[in-house]
């Protein structure tokens, strides 16, 4: 452990030793489950480090992560070290241990797995909400007829036509990067490159690359619509994830020495503020009339949208967000049979049994099970946090606080 362990033994832990030991630690995950590092920009002598070892041992990375856990308090509060990074930094390693002690084969039951990864305690969520949701929904589709044929209707009409779809991403990502940037500035040198891929379980993904460059992948298999291909811009890019990447590389990494920002590990609670954040980025940027904005953009490009309507359905659809977490609990802790979670998916979320099984599968992996938590909680603290804003503080400027300072869920919840 490059001298960890003497270090320990004597010394106090300076915070740039304990701040390395994290980024290996970090980096050694990957070694057992490939992509439990998403993005890495850090010393690339870290990674060719980890590389040379012999396989880890999730057992000696719960060890390790236990360490580092009981010498923080110890570390110097100086060099930039204060306790809001030190915060972080324990909130992550809490997330490193119980992710060793998953690997290591030990039973974790889901509630206390979400909290150890996400730093927020979940809980079911209430079928009544769930109706007044079809109920609002029912009104804003209109018609007649079983409400869930009324919503694969209305998917089926806002399907962009695939050999439409790069222009339509190159046209909703160059009018939110102007506006993002005219609020948010970012380096001159920032780019994303966008590529319509196939054969992916998700929608769309942001690989960060470091030095303000990302990579966006939307996939082509899954219908993109009118009314989400905004939301799944600005999710991945302005101002989501690639946003938030460039301002903290920018001004945590690069301006004040925050090495633990150049390494995002998935089941941390870096994870949820980021995809709360990215799927709050719309409504950060344009606000809650974006369907008239997105209506706009789709008339240049000779598509029709009816953005009222987007407006309507999405207000009624985001009551039903903790569906999904909710199956995950019927599954895990209550031990539900998968045909019974399979039908309350298809039930409330209005879709067909192939998309309701597809949802199982990722609720079912050992690896992404939890993560479907960061969205639902994520949007659910984040939405009330900026709503709850103080007296004179716009959504713009509260939100620049996400995307610019080491913040975890518990300091928010506490706010």
């Amino acid at each position: 452990m490059s001298g960890w362990g003497e270090q320990i033994d004597s010394d106090p832990v300076e915070p740039a030793a304990l701040i390395r030991e994290y980024l290996l630690l970090g980096l050694r995950f990957d070694r057992i489950e490939s992509g439990y590092v998403d993005a890495f920009t850090g010393d690339p002598t870290l990674r060719q480090a980890v590389a040379a070892e012999p396989a880890p041992d999730p057992a000696d990375l719960v060890r390790q992560a236990r360490r580092l856990i009981d010498a923080l308090p110890d570390v110097p509060r100086r060099n930039g070290f204060d306790d809001q990074r030190a915060d972080y930094v324990g909130a992550h390693l809490r997330a490193l241990e119980c992710a060793g002690r998953k690997f290591a084969g030990e039973q974790v039951g889901f509630v206390d797995e979400v909290h150890d990864y996400f730093d927020v305690r979940i809980s079911k969520g209430d079928d009544e909400t769930y109706r007044q949701a079809h109920i609002r929904l029912d009104e804003a589709l209109g018609g007649s007829g079983p409400l869930a044929d009324r919503m694969a209707a209305h998917r089926r009409a806002e399907e962009i036509p695939p050999d439409r779809l790069a222009e339509c991403i190159e046209a909703f990502s160059s009018a939110l990067r102007d506006r993002v940037r005219a609020e948010y500035p970012l380096p001159d040198s920032e780019t994303v490159e966008y590529q319509v891929v196939t054969d992916k379980p998700w929608s769309g993904f942001n690989y960060y690359l470091g030095d303000y460059r990302s990579t966006v992948a939307v996939n082509a298999d899954i219908k993109q619509l009118t009314s989400n291909l905004p939301r799944l811009v600005a999710h991945e890019s302005y101002p989501g994830h690639h946003t938030e990447h460039c301002r903290k590389e920018v001004g945590l990494v690069n301006g004040k020495g925050h090495d633990e920002q150049t390494i995002f590990l998935v089941n941390t609670p870096q994870c949820l503020l980021a995809e709360g954040l990215a799927d709050l980025a719309l409504y950060a940027a344009i606000g809650p009339r974006w369907g008239r904005w997105a209506a706009d953009i789709y008339a240049d490009l000779g598509l029709r949208f009816d953005g009222e309507r987007a407006e309507a359905v999405s207000e009624a659809s985001s009551a039903l967000a903790g569906v999904r977490q909710d199956a995950a609990l019927m599954l895990h802790d209550e031990h539900r049979d998968a045909d019974e979670v399979t039908g309350f998916l298809r039930h409330w979320l209005l879709v067909d049994d192939v998309r309701a099984k597809q949802m199982l599968r990722f609720l079912s992996s050992p690896l992404w099970r939890a993560y479907t938590s960061t969205y639902v909680e994520g949007y659910r603290l984040l939405r009330g946090w900026l709503d709850d804003r103080p007296a004179g503080t716009s959504v713009v400027e509260r939100f620049g606080r996400l995307l610019d300072e080491p913040l975890i869920p518990s300091t928010i919840q506490s706010a």
